[in-house]
């Protein structure tokens, strides 16, 4: 595989753009997101209500409602997906520019890393409302992050490996992210370029090398088995034939006859 980018990653890259521009589709819908996002970085999402955030915007009720029927609850399932549109935009674009895989694994590591850690209103739900966010982090919840984050992330990988290994590493390092935020080691950060490296290479690059090797040693021996039952349906269909064509010679058949 080459290192090209193919016209895939920059279309997921594209569409990711596009998605945010579509989710905000007016200044109206993209300042009470924000609205909310503030109130959540100061209070928290227990106690913040529709008039806070309508407040925070400089919004009537009237008008938060007209924008949001669905009240807080739509308002907050706007900011969680407005907030992954934003990650995946600015993950596409780092992403996007590594030339090899290493990098591209610090890369989308690094960045995310970077982006929540950095988000206020996702470090007061961990320090005082973790009842909101860490059901999200187990058993299939956390099975649907690891899909999404995945999907997104392997066509970034594809270009230097198989798509199934490319799933496999996508799932990898999200699965480190989610770790290391939830529970950061000592000595080791990884909105670091140098500490994340020093992790992808003890950790995600030889499982790589691993997939790949296991993968390679399969392929053979499916090659050699196909090649072994070739050789043997080759043998037996040319005894078959030599002996039908034996049966059916005129002359053959002729000097059968004459002995007998």
């Amino acid at each position: 595989m080459t290192g090209d980018s193919p016209p895939g990653v920059a279309d997921r890259g594209h569409k990711v753009v596009r998605h945010l521009g579509a989710d905000d589709r007016s200044s109206t819908r993209v300042r009470i997101v924000d609205a909310a996002l503030a109130c959540m970085a100061r209070q928290g999402l227990g106690k913040t209500t529709v008039d806070d955030i309508a407040r925070e915007a400089r919004f009537s009720r009237a008008t938060l409602y007209r924008t949001f029927p669905g009240g807080k609850e739509a308002v907050i399932a706007a900011v969680v997906e407005t907030e992954v549109a934003r990650l995946f935009s600015s993950l596409a674009v780092v992403m996007g520019e590594a030339t090899d895989l290493e990098d591209v694994l610090v890369a989308g590591m690094v960045e995310c890393a970077r982006r929540l850690s950095s988000h206020r209103a996702l470090a007061y739900l961990l320090i005082h409302e973790p009842d909101v966010i860490l059901p999200r982090l187990i058993f299939a919840d956390m099975d649907r992050v690891l899909f999404a984050a995945g999907d997104f992330a392997a066509p970034f990988f594809a270009r230097w490996l198989s798509p199934d290994e490319a799933s496999r590493a996508a799932e990898w390092a999200v699965r480190i992210v989610v770790t290391y935020l939830a529970d950061p080691a000592p000595g080791t950060d990884l909105s670091e370029p140098e500490d994340t490296r020093a992790l992808v290479r003890a950790f995600v690059m030889p499982g790589i090398l691993a997939l790949r090797s296991t993968a390679a040693s399969a392929s053979t021996s499916a090659s050699a088995s196909t090649s072994t039952s070739a050789s043997a349906s080759i043998s037996t269909s040319t005894s078959t034939s030599a002996s039908t064509a034996a049966s059916s010679d005129p002359f053959t058949n002729a000097k059968k006859g004459a002995v007998s």
